[in-house]
């Protein structure tokens, strides 16, 4: 027992306000430091190489204040990792001709710092010491850098965009070589797995994600399902955004919140319309609604019975919990700290980009493929942090068009592989009227009337069982089937719905 209290008195005093308080006599303050914790887990880690283990995961030689101690962790750590002994002794020939070592004694420092070892017992809880005064001092230096940026006369430099640099600084700063991730034991990853599958028994089959309101969609998905990236791709004019706008609406007017009585549905939306404006937008939600051309909203040729149909419709639509942000050209960071900001105030559950490839790379890669996987990496980081879905819709490419089968594929997916790789759950938008429109026939020289008549009559016939009628290919799927589902698609309202198929008289 004289031990363990030993040691308890020892971390107290390496942790103690005199090493770390930042206050000197000279009356300034001097940037957080325990050199004294440092000292003893280098000893440890001289004296037992397991030491080394404890704090591996989330310490590097930047985190210690003193530049040495910093220098003799890594030398320390490339012997251990190599399966070599870490020592005093093995650890002199990369120290023989250095001068800043040499300056606080050379070897004898070595064997200085195995001597102070206190405990290996402690080791991580130094290591925590250490790298959480490291974290103080990055935050005085981004206070800093935040203090200066705000002071700059530069008019590139807006106040929302420093804050939001500041926001993703802080979230770096946050998760970069945190320590309280690492191994679970299997037996509690299995509980946590029963007691997922016990919440879904007790929903009685109902969706175990946010709901799209398409009942085929949803019977194949089970819903979208938090921390998923879902991609939705199509060749333009395929209906990405309002088949996105349609599982918005339907998402949000089924919200409501999770309690002790309700295990909570639906979802508060967040959409990006990196396309769109916010009132464009909602003109395409108030169409569908109403069944009402956007056209004629816009043109001003609207009757009055219309006109009182959509005051009705929009006194219902405004209040539904979506959220538009229409800022153009966004970057991940930027969509973060919004999504972050909507999460906290209002239970954020659903968040739709439109459309992936107008998103801002933050100028960080010349190359676009490389652009394109940074951002697909980010929207799925921002999936998981938030344990919401993210829908993001995605552009194809022009591979499509030379096939005689224009169905899209996975190797269709415009500019990276990473979009497949990175996302949960790939689905494509296909309607043959679409191509059915383009190949409308002519009459051909010499052709007889009655054979020209024919080939229209099928061409009619063909775009008379498609024209209402789109496929969803579930391409990708990784927590189940893939398929395809068929919906209804009205597109003078770009609206899509449910599609009967069962055509049972008896219904």
């Amino acid at each position: 027992m004289a031990t363990a209290v030993k040691n308890s008195d020892n971390i107290a005093s390496i942790s103690g306000q005199d090493a770390g308080s930042g206050h000197s006599s000279l009356g300034f303050r001097t940037p957080p430091h325990n050199f004294e914790a440092e000292k003893a887990l280098l000893g440890a880690i001289l004296a037992n190489n397991n030491a080394y283990d404890r704090v591996s995961d989330f310490l590097h030689g930047e985190h210690f204040a003193d530049p040495v101690h910093g220098r003799i962790f890594e030398a320390a750590a490339k012997l251990i990792e190599r399966g070599q002994i870490a020592s005093n002794i093995t650890l002199m020939n990369f120290f023989e001709q250095d001068g800043s070592l040499a300056d606080i004694g050379g070897t004898r420092y070595l064997a200085e710092l195995a001597a102070s070892m206190v405990s290996i017992i402690n080791t991580a809880e130094y290591g925590r010491i250490i790298y959480d005064l490291h974290l103080k001092r990055q935050l005085i230096d981004l206070g800093e850098q935040m203090v200066n940026q705000a002071f700059s006369p530069e008019i590139d430099h807006d106040a929302v965009s420093q804050i939001e640099a500041a926001e993703q600084q802080l979230y770096d700063l946050a998760t970069t070589g945190e320590f309280e991730g690492g191994f679970q034991d299997f037996k509690t990853s299995v509980i946590t797995a029963i007691s997922m599958a016990e919440a879904a028994h007790k929903r009685d089959g109902a969706l175990a994600g946010v709901g799209t309101g398409f009942r085929d969609i949803d019977a194949l998905l089970g819903g979208l399902h938090p921390s998923d990236l879902v991609i939705l791709a199509a060749r333009p004019s395929m209906g990405k955004t309002a088949l996105a706008t349609n599982i918005a609406v339907n998402a949000a007017s089924d919200y409501v919140p999770k309690s002790e009585n309700h295990p909570g549905s639906g979802a508060v939306v967040g959409f990006f319309s990196l396309e769109m404006s916010a009132e464009q937008l909602a003109s395409r939600i108030i169409s569908e609604a109403t069944e009402i051309s956007s056209d004629k909203m816009r043109r001003g040729t609207l009757t009055n019975a219309e006109f009182d149909k959509l005051v009705v419709a929009s006194q219902e639509l405004h209040r539904l919990p979506i959220f538009i942000d229409d800022t153009p050209a966004m970057t991940v960071s930027g969509l973060r700290t919004r999504a972050r900001r909507l999460k906290r105030e209002h239970d954020l559950g659903l968040i739709i980009v439109d459309y992936l490839q107008l998103m801002d790379g933050g100028g960080k890669s010349d190359n676009r493929v490389q652009e394109i996987s940074e951002i697909t990496r980010g929207l799925k980081t921002l999936a998981k942090e938030l344990d919401v879905p993210v829908l993001a819709l995605s552009q194809l490419s022009r591979a499509v068009e030379q096939r005689e089968d224009k169905r899209p594929l996975l190797s269709d997916l415009r500019e990276s592989g990473s979009i497949e790789q990175d996302a949960d759950i790939v689905s494509f938008i296909y309607r043959e009227s679409y191509y059915l429109e383009r190949t409308e026939p002519g009459q051909r020289p010499d052709e007889p009337m009655d054979k020209f008549a024919e080939r229209v009559a099928r061409w009619q016939e063909s775009m008379e069982r498609t024209r209402n009628e789109a496929e969803v290919l579930i391409a990708k799927q990784r927590h189940g089937p893939t398929g395809t589902v068929k919906l209804y698609f009205n597109g003078m309202f770009t609206r899509f719905g449910d599609l009967d198929t069962r055509h049972n008289d008896n219904y």
